[in-house]
């Protein structure tokens, strides 16, 4: 299976309204089978709606919703912290953040990672 990781940013881009050309794209690559995101993304998505975009919390509820039924939520575990941390931060310079969806994304055999400048 050709499963795909997507980053917060692409999540937002799914939800917005501002930016046809790549929300239309981003939801191509969050809403079919193969898509994955992570608790992680799930979290930061909610705190740009609730603290940047102050969606009311029902609504965000909602969405968090449809995102559980239609798209697959990957947890990740203290190895894939460690991962990020001892490989990903030192080896590539990538922030912790970044290190742990990429860690994730490869611990769910992602073979690919859609991020806002994919």
């Amino acid at each position: 299976m050709n499963r795909h990781f997507l980053d917060t940013n692409v999540v937002i881009y799914a939800y917005s309204n501002t930016e046809i050309e790549k929300s239309n794209r981003a939801n191509e690559l969050l809403f079919n089978d193969h898509s994955i995101i992570s608790t992680q993304v799930v979290n930061e998505f909610s705190n740009v709606c609730l603290r940047k975009f102050r969606q009311p919390e029902q609504t965000i509820i909602k969405t968090l919703l449809e995102l559980a039924r239609t798209t697959t939520i990957a947890n990740f575990s203290l190895a894939t912290q460690l991962e990020a941390l001892i490989k990903l931060c030192d080896a590539h310079c990538f922030s912790y953040y970044d290190a742990l969806i990429v860690a994730t994304a490869m611990e769910n055999e992602c073979a690919i990672l859609y991020c806002e400048s994919s």
